[in-house]
């Protein structure tokens, strides 16, 4: 078996270029992810920022949403940023209408709690085990509240914006956007250690 994982990016819609050359940076193996038959290739995965609702729609008409749920919950290694983080919820507070979660998290999340596009902003954060990082917040969820097994790994006033539970690792914010390797490098390590 290869020391390199391969880990795949959720190619539906959104950043995805940037979390498969910020994956390439922290030495792993990256390709894109749009059918089941991707997903049952790679050792972990990615889902990015974009419109979580879209994603959501696109997952269930690819056939994905199923096979990503049962990965999930077999313990595959995924991070979720932004509206990943948003797909990695067990509970939204106000989802769209059909809108759908592959789970995996125990945490309530509400969507666009930052405020809209013109209120994005960056902000250093302190992630538990990596140290400050220069977060990217553009329509942000922030997480309201986490099960027992749900560890906290960040805040920004006073709202959580990074959590780990398990092989799952989420962020409100965009790590990729910053050329600032380390929660892919954190992410990476999560998959080697799984395998």
């Amino acid at each position: 078996m290869s020391s390199t994982p391969v880990i795949g990016v959720l190619a539906l819609q959104g950043d995805v270029r940037e979390h498969l050359i910020a994956l390439a940076a922290a030495d792993a193996v990256a390709r894109p992810v749009r059918r089941p038959e991707e997903l049952a290739e790679v050792d972990g995965l990615v889902i990015p920022g974009g419109e979580s609702t879209t994603i959501s729609k696109l997952a269930v008409l690819f056939g994905l949403m199923e096979p990503l749920r049962a990965r999930v919950a077999d313990g595959m290694p995924v991070y979720g940023t932004c509206a990943g983080l948003i797909m990695l919820a067990d509970k939204i507070l106000d989802p769209r209408s059909g809108q759908e979660t592959i789970g995996g998290i125990d945490m309530i999340v509400r969507r666009n709690a930052f405020g809209r596009q013109n209120e994005s902003f960056e902000a250093t954060v302190e992630v538990t085990g990596v140290g400050p990082v220069e977060g990217v917040f553009i329509r942000a969820p922030w997480v309201e509240s986490v099960g027992a097994q749900t560890e906290v790994l960040a805040e920004h006033g006073g709202h959580i914006v990074a959590v780990r539970q398990g092989n799952a690792l989420a962020t409100s914010f965009h790590p990729e956007l910053t050329g600032d390797h380390r929660m892919h490098a954190l992410f990476v390590e999560m998959v080697r250690d799984a395998r």
